[in-house]
């Protein structure tokens, strides 16, 4: 590289035989004294060692020769000054090379190099030569570094030292040396070149921002050393660190070329940091829609609060993905759960807020709510501290009046809390390493469509993902590992929850949970819950089992289907009705349970894989679907699959409607559940009316309602063991549990019969 040659700028002062009028003796600027006529100088036309040279006689103690000519200074251009010098006569002189430093307008540019080192002439007739380059950039080798600000020079040479002797000078040399301080010409762009100056204080964002705009599709380098950046810089270029960059928390740096997490490791020095300003980046720039972790650990020692990080977005509604690498909670004092306990008022009336509560500013929104009448999972998703109020994720369903709360916040690895409104951004194939101390994601308080995908939950401490409040609405976790850190507790000592949710029409697909308290606390409705393997066992016979699946209301519209249920159960509650007596609507309706595998062993005979549990008066199925599935009990037998959790309230069977438990199939199970129900009676002595027997098997203990059809096996014979040709009527809810048919006769009658029984209508 020579722009005098590509670019045909002029660097080469004018010799000394074209005149000396172009030569100043002070500093080079316009209307200053020059040699032209000066007594004390001459130009030599011949001498045996230069070919034409100014001869000067030092008559001042800083005798100065300027060009006044204009040096243009350019980013990325190195110069260099060369003078040759030899003493004629008198005293000997130091020689240096020297400049005036001139913005646009002309002015000098203060607070500059502006001269290079001295050399001593040590003897008559010796020819020195002078050099000192010239440059923007602070590089090693470069002698004066002038920066952005000077646009261009007047470059010469200065005499210091004793007056009185003679010197000859040779015509003074600038040329371009940029070559020198190119690694590589073709491929990289130094931002040093351009100004930056890498001492941690100076600003070096112009400088930046001047080597992309140079690069044209080369690399930009940011060499050793810190450079700080006090606004935001996008780079449309890609860029190689080997220097750090400091920046505030609003500024933003957008590598737009190299967008990916081991990049800004590079720019920062700091993984958790670096991962602070990548997400800032990929929430403010179009140019990119996924960070690439790279593959990285990334060690955190307290919560990435991402709303803090990006700081200027309360909402952010395009797809966003952060991708390919793992989080790791370094041990700290940070991961810690707080707890604040608070009185507080609640009213059915206003059923997601909490009134009059104390201390409320030192109650953190995302806190879990836990109380008398409180359901699981319901968690703090707003706070109003000039009302002393707390917004509810979902209502209590005993808690009318005023009492004592805790709120207890979980620390999580990465926590959207302080969003608005987060949309459609998805974690995927990132390995969250809790090390049983930090919990997973706690998600925005609202939002659309997120996505979790394809991760790895690695012992979290408390949670794995929370919902605290609509964030959840059609959110997608599909392809997830959950593997909890309580093991090796019984399950009644676990606390620890994989997900929970509020909102509708989440999917939950094809992951795998263990040994949590919990798989998934369900609220919304319309949920698609398929292809999952959670298990929940432990080492205690005839242990106690929790519950895999919490559905937490009535009319849930909720698709479980082709999981493997594996020691625990599904639990269907109405624990978020604030007030939970039925008093209209559907019920407990809308659960389709197909083609699953439920597996249990080692387990209490009272263990049930599907538990109806629920709260408040006249309760009843409405809408029930339990077919196509394989239940089995291994070490021992269960009495059956189903049954109602009466420690709050009972169902009213007398309104069951639209329930179908059919094609399932029952190992080790005593009492394997259908309806319809198809039972066969044998009637050995003659009797009036028989008594059929529904055996404990129509579905939650319910009664029989309802007889279908009923067909003669056999021939009904009276005493006198003649065949009758006359059909019974039945009388249905019969006996103390409501569960048995009557088949009444004309007379006394004996014979077989097979009835298809139902327990709804």
């Amino acid at each position: 590289m020579n722009i005098a040659v590509t670019d045909g700028v002029a660097l080469m002062p004018t010799a000394f035989a074209e005149g000396l009028d172009v030569w100043s003796r002070g500093d080079g600027r316009p209307g200053s004294d020059t040699y032209e006529g000066l007594a004390t100088a001459a130009f030599v036309p011949a001498d045996a060692d230069f070919a034409g040279c100014l001869e000067i006689q030092k008559t001042e103690g800083t005798q100065k020769l300027r060009y006044m000519g204009q040096t243009p200074i350019l980013p990325g251009v190195y110069l260099r000054v060369t003078a040759r010098v030899k003493a004629m006569a008198g005293s000997l002189p130091e020689v240096r090379i020297a400049a005036y430093a001139a913005d646009g307008g002309g002015a000098a540019v203060g607070g500059l190099t502006t001269q290079g080192a001295p050399v001593t002439l040590q003897s008559y007739g010796e020819v020195v030569e002078v050099s000192a380059i010239v440059g923007v950039g602070n590089r090693g080798g470069v002698d004066l570094v002038w920066g952005r600000e000077p646009a261009y020079g007047h470059f010469g040479i200065d005499l210091t030292g004793p007056n009185g002797g003679v010197v000859r000078v040779d015509d003074i040399v600038v040329e371009d040396v940029t070559r020198f301080f190119l690694r590589d010409l073709v491929s990289v762009v130094d931002v040093r070149d351009y100004g930056a100056v890498g001492d941690g204080s100076t600003d070096d964002s112009a400088a930046f921002e001047a080597a992309d705009a140079a690069a044209n599709g080369r690399r930009v380098l940011v060499p050793e050393g810190t450079f700080r950046l006090a606004n935001s810089v996008t780079l449309e270029s890609r860029v190689i660190f080997a220097g750090t960059v400091t920046m505030p928390t609003a500024a933003r740096l957008s590598l737009t070329r190299n967008f990916d997490l081991p990049t800004y490791i590079d720019a920062f020095g700091n993984e958790q940091l670096a991962l602070k300003k990548a997400l800032q980046s990929l929430l403010n720039n179009a140019d990119h829609e996924s960070l690439d972790l790279g593959g990285r650990r990334v060690s955190i020692d307290a919560p990435i609060d991402v709303h803090a990080a990006v700081e200027n977005r309360d909402t952010f509604s395009q797809r966003r993905v952060l991708r390919n690498g793992q989080l790791r909670a370094e041990n700290s004092g940070n991961w810690a759960p707080t707890a604040v306990t608070s009185t507080a008022t609640y009213s059915t009336g206003n059923d997601r807020r909490l009134t009059n509560v104390a201390n409320v500013a030192n109650i953190e929104v995302g806190s879990l709510v836990e109380g008398a009448g409180v359901g699981r999972e319901v968690y703090v998703s707003a706070k109003n501290v000039g009302t002393q109020e707390v917004t509810l994720s979902e209502p209590l369903y005993d808690a009318a009046g005023t009492q004592s709360y805790t709120f207890r916040r979980f620390r999580y690895l990465l926590d959207f809390s302080g969003f608005t409104q987060l949309e459609k951004f998805e974690i995927e194939d990132v390995e969250l390493q809790c090390n049983e101390q930090a919990s997973g994601v706690l998600l925005p308080p609202d939002g659309t469509v997120n996505v979790i995908r394809n991760c790895v939950f690695n012992r979290p401490g408390h949670r794995a993902i929370t919902s605290h409040g609509q964030g959840c609405q059609g959110m997608l976790v599909d392809h997830n590992q959950f593997i909890s850190a309580e093991g090796g507790e019984l399950t009644q000592n676990r606390q620890s929850v994989a997900i929970n949710t509020n909102a509708n029409d989440v999917k939950l697909r094809n992951n795998r949970a263990s040994q949590f308290r919990h798989f998934a606390v369900i609220s919304g409705q319309h949920s698609v819950i398929s292809g999952n393997h959670f298990f929940q066992g432990d080492s205690n016979s005839n242990g106690i089992r929790s519950a895999g699946i919490v559905i937490c209301l009535t009319a849930c519209n909720t698709t479980i289907a082709n999981n493997y249920i594996d020691n625990c159960h599904i639990e269907w509650t109405n624990e978020r009705d604030a007030e939970p007596d039925f008093t209209g609507g559907f019920g407990f309706a809308g659960l389709s349970v197909t083609g699953n595998v439920f597996l249990c062993s080692h387990v209490a005979q009272w263990f049930s894989f599907i538990v109806a549990r629920p709260y408040g008066t006249d309760h009843r199925l409405n809408g029930v679907n339990i077919s196509g599935n394989t239940f089995r009990c291994v070490g021992g037998t269960i009495n059956r699959v189903e049954r109602v959790d009466t420690s709050f309230a009972v169902l009213n069977h007398q309104a069951a409607r639209n329930v179908v438990v059919s094609n399932n199939t029952y190992h080790n199970v005593e009492y394997g559940a259908e309806n319809p129900l198809r039972v066969r009676h044998s009637q050995n002595s003659h009797a009036a009316t028989w008594v059929i027997e529904t055996e404990n098997r129509l579905p939650f203990g319910g009664r029989a309602k309802d007889v279908q059809g009923l067909a003669l096996t056999s021939r009904p014979r009276d005493a006198n063991n003649v065949s009758k040709y006359v059909t019974p009527y039945v009388s249905t809810e019969e006996g103390p549990a409501a569960d048995r048919v009557h088949a009444i006769w004309p007379e006394p009658m004996r014979g077989d019969v097979t009835l298809t029984v139902r327990m709804d209508s």
